[in-house]
């Protein structure tokens, strides 16, 4: 019988690797990159890809498959396991689900399958919110964001409506430290509430310390929210229940701290704050 893409041709090897803890496997596969130890990852967490798209397809339109989620985060998985550093002192799930999810939606970006309406909108709410805040020095509201679009607060918020639902926005953004293999995406950086300070991050701190600031000076249920979906890993429908609000007020905020930060970070970025 042939190699599988989640089995093993050498049982009496894949025998012995379960006889070693997790660790050391990892340990081993850094040191020698052997292709059955990765086969013994891929099948090991293979069902993470699948809780990770399903948590994906919840906010997504009936147009995008199940199966097609899967097929993007396998790449994310495989992806995790190459990058893994088990020195890192990060579980294993924790990276590769940020790593799986990211590909989902990077896999999803670039077949385009959101409006272009859409698209324009996000952009110009985006844009709207990176003027005020370098005038204003802080998060805008609701009500100075609608404004400066020339809408009124209840047109705003059906536009972040729309937004939220059919739009693609994630914390997978990145923001390049050095070359193009030494990088730190927005997500990277969201860490349990008991741990967003910038003190305890080593690797790249100090792009992490701005993001993490940004993330900071974010209304607190939106930071709370990001937390909850990034760090938790719970649902919009579980992060509803813990806020008492509804899954689709739930998306509208999740999408409302995308833009400001990216917008914030676009600033620092660019030198205006």
């Amino acid at each position: 019988m042939g190699k599988t893409f989640w089995g093993s041709d050498k049982p009496h090897q894949a025998l012995e690797e379960k006889e070693k803890t997790e660790e050391e496997l990892w340990v081993q596969y850094r040191k020698k990159r052997d292709p059955q130890i990765r086969e013994t990852f891929i099948k090991q967490y293979a069902p993470l890809v699948k809780y990770v798209a399903g948590k994906v397809a919840m906010g997504m339109p009936h147009n995008v498959e199940f199966d097609d989620l899967v097929g993007f985060g396998v790449f994310g998985l495989l992806d995790a396991i190459d990058k893994f550093d088990p020195e890192k002192n990060v579980k294993f799930k924790t990276y590769a689900v940020t790593r799986i999810r990211g590909a989902i939606f990077d896999e999803l970006r670039s077949i385009d399958w959101v409006p272009r309406s859409v698209r324009q909108k996000t952009r110009e709410v985006e844009d709207a919110i990176g003027s005020l805040e370098a005038q204003l020095g802080r998060t805008a509201t609701d009500r100075e964001i609608a404004r400066s679009l020339g809408m009124d607060e209840e047109e705003y918020l059906k536009t972040m409506q729309r937004i939220s639902s059919t739009s693609v926005l994630s914390l997978s953004d990145v923001w390049f430290s050095g070359d193009e293999n030494d990088k730190v995406s927005i997500g990277d950086s969201i860490e349990s509430p008991s741990s967003l300070n910038p003190d305890i991050i080593v690797e790249k701190e100090e792009i992490r310390r701005v993001i993490v600031n940004a993330i900071n000076d974010l209304p607190e249920k939106e930071k709370k929210i990001l937390v909850l979906y990034y760090y938790e890993d719970l649902t919009l429908k579980e992060i509803g229940r813990v806020l008492e609000v509804t899954e689709s007020r739930v998306s509208q905020l999740h999408t409302k701290a995308i833009l400001h930060l990216r917008s914030k970070l676009t600033n620092i970025r660019k030198g205006i704050v």
